[in-house]
């Protein structure tokens, strides 16, 4: 069995994707000797590097829009729409107290001080601190105070950690990048009637609807805006942690598969993965 140096990425939902990455490895035989996560790539490399990503792949499959609605609590903090309370309610049932040091598996966490404008990598102490630092998506998510950080997102420094690997024994590094290429995305059929309808329309009267629906488009919420900057940056920050620490192999998922609150699509994104690894190796 050839030992894999495992990097996954942060990426919102999209971070689903990388159970089936995870899956697809185990499927042709490769050994996760080591994980470097970030964000999603953080809360999944960890959960199965403590044994229990099959039972939060089983909680993510039932998840539907309401679920996830439920999920998000709002935070009485200034510095986060939501403190995750009731997400990490869910994770602690699953993973209980359990500490990086005891994994069978190398295992790092990263995330960033705010306070230094720093990296921080846990690779010991409490796992579920680790993963709750690594997500925090600022202005999303309130941050969390250790020893005088303010820790928040990875993601915002190393959105794809390869670094904390570099030191490992092990035969592959493979990285899973989720800000890879767009995808062209084929209009849905309701979509398609719905233009063949507009085109039959007499051209005054075509202007005038699709003028008011690109008034529509351009009204974007604020947070739409943030999630869209936070996108942009992150994309940008991995191409340019690639070139310093490039992996022997790289899976990418496509920037547009899904949004970055699109928590309800767990069977597509991990299909997704599993297909994506599949192809790179």
């Amino acid at each position: 069995m050839k030992k894999v140096s495992l990097v996954l990425g942060s990426g919102g939902a999209r971070g689903y994707a990388h159970i089936g990455v995870i899956e697809e490895l185990e499927r042709q035989g490769f050994e996760i000797v080591s994980i470097s996560g970030c964000s999603m790539g953080a809360l999944v490399g960890g959960l199965y590097a403590c044994g229990k990503l099959g039972a939060y792949k089983e909680w993510v499959l039932g998840l539907e829009p309401l679920d996830v609605a439920g999920l998000l609590d709002l935070a009485w903090d200034k510095r986060g729409i939501m403190s995750g309370t009731k997400v990490f309610e869910r994770l602690e049932a699953l993973v209980g107290s359990t500490k990086i040091e005891a994994l069978d598996i190398r295992y790092t966490a990263v995330a960033s001080d705010l306070n230094r404008g720093r990296e921080v990598w846990f690779q010991d102490g409490d796992l579920l601190t680790a993963i709750r630092a690594s997500i925090a998506i600022p202005s999303v998510f309130t941050p969390v105070e250790i020893d005088g950080m303010l820790l928040i997102d990875g993601g915002v420094l190393n959105p794809l950690p390869i670094a904390p690997t570099m030191s490992d024994r092990s035969d592959l590094t493979i990285a899973v990048n989720l800000y890879g290429p767009d995808i062209v995305q084929e209009m849905p059929e309701v979509e398609q009637r719905y233009d063949s309808l507009v085109e039959r329309l007499a051209s005054r009267a075509k202007q005038v609807i699709r003028e008011r629906l690109k008034e529509q488009q351009e009204r974007m919420h604020a947070f739409s805006i943030l999630d869209q900057s936070f996108d942009v940056m992150q994309r940008s920050l991995t191409q340019y942690r690639i070139g310093g620490y490039p992996p022997d192999i790289m899976i990418d998922l496509p920037k547009n598969i899904c949004k970055t609150f699109d928590f309800h699509k767990a069977e597509m994104l991990i299909e997704a993965g599993r297909r994506a690894a599949r192809e790179a190796l």
